[in-house]
């Protein structure tokens, strides 16, 4: 029983380290941050809490009208304070996300998202994809006959379609000509 409170002591001695460290990060990221009353583009803090992953990202994104601040389009250089809604469209998913702090500096993932409070909607689900056809090693190329099963599997070709050369060849075997 002794050993098991010593086991989970070091556990949470590794977590308390971890908070430790994370509010140090948070604490440092504060100094190099703006004073109180100022403010940070809009492009810089998208990038510092890790929305994209550059800051000329973030620079085209709002040229191509897909950052809202508060509802409007803005440009690169608008200016954003605590408590404004963020609203960004990138890699086909919206993010929405409420400011709670300023940083200049790109910070790590722990510090970042204490910088930002995520109203987001869920990801869409992935969309479920056939695997694609894997012959086994060393089957070599696939025969002319392989080749018309995987047409019709993935629906190129019905049953009996040719592709028009050959189709009517052995067909007039046998028959008079007119």
């Amino acid at each position: 029983m002794a050993s098991q409170g010593a086991a989970n002591d070091s556990g949470n001695g590794e977590a308390k380290a971890l908070d430790a460290k994370v509010a140090e990060a948070i604490a440092a990221a504060d100094a190099a941050g703006p004073q109180s009353g100022e403010t940070v583009r809009v492009d810089s803090w998208i990038w510092s809490v890790r929305l994209v992953k550059t800051r000329s990202m973030g620079a085209t994104a709002c040229r191509g009208g897909h950052v809202r601040v508060n509802g409007d389009r803005v440009k690169p250089a608008h200016a954003v304070r605590v408590g404004d809604e963020v609203r960004l469209r990138h890699e086909g998913r919206e993010r929405v996300v409420i400011v709670t702090r300023l940083i200049r500096k790109r910070v790590g993932a722990p510090v970042a998202a204490q910088c930002y409070i995520d109203n987001s909607p869920p990801p869409p689900p992935r969309e479920a994809v056939a695997p694609a056809g894997i012959r086994d090693r060393g089957a070599g190329r696939p025969t002319k006959r392989d080749r018309r099963e995987l047409e019709r599997l993935r629906g190129l070709t019905g049953p009996g379609d040719g592709d028009g050369l050959g189709s009517d060849i052995g067909k007039d075997i046998g028959k008079p000509t007119p």
